[in-house]
């Protein structure tokens, strides 16, 4: 089956968790959840670590926030924190396989995003694990770059021009199917 095939009706629909109740606010509807607020990455170095966001994620447009307990960096949309292992982790180092952050994928706008991205990575000797390239297996015209921070956590920079991405328009539809009376 061709991943054209796979992201289309009927192989992927949403539905409610089994089991499950959305807590009812006052009007009767649960919460919404608008997004991911923030994010904080455990890296080995902190003076290793921090510049490498500052100019990956400066490179981004993202801001360095001023506070005397945190190291974090935000845009509009997203807070990105950085924060030290305890002492007796850090030798164990990151292991995308192992429970915990698998990878973190930023999401652009325009296509010629990521290709500019990858230049600059390159450019600035950063470790790139695969350079630009189209995942048709995520979605139609998924395009992405993929590199590492210092500690090896593996990160993304990816382009798919579907309104609010792929897995949003699935989640939309499937949000729209209780209340849907024609047939599947």
């Amino acid at each position: 089956m061709s991943p054209e095939q796979v992201f289309k009706k009927p192989y992927l629909r949403t539905a409610m968790i089994p089991g499950s109740f959305p807590l009812a606010g006052p009007d009767g509807e649960p919460p919404e959840v608008l997004g991911v607020d923030h994010l904080d990455i455990t890296v080995t170095d902190l003076s290793r670590s921090v510049p490498f966001y500052e100019k990956i994620l400066g490179a981004l447009g993202f801001r360095k926030m001023i506070h005397p307990h945190y190291t974090g960096f935000h845009n509009a949309y997203l807070i990105i924190g950085v924060k030290e292992a305890a002492a007796e982790e850090k030798a164990t180092g990151h292991n995308r396989f192992r429970a915990g952050l698998h990878h973190l994928a930023l999401r652009v706008r325009h296509r010629h995003d990521v290709d500019r991205f990858h230049d600059f990575l390159v450019a600035e000797g950063l470790t790139v694990l695969d350079p630009p390239a189209s995942y048709p297996e995520y979605g139609p015209h998924y395009y992405a770059v993929f590199f590492a921070d210092p500690d090896g956590i593996k990160l993304e920079l990816v382009h798919y021009p579907v309104q609010w991405g792929y897995w949003s328009k699935t989640q939309l539809d499937g949000a729209d199917e209780r209340s849907r009376s024609e047939p599947e």
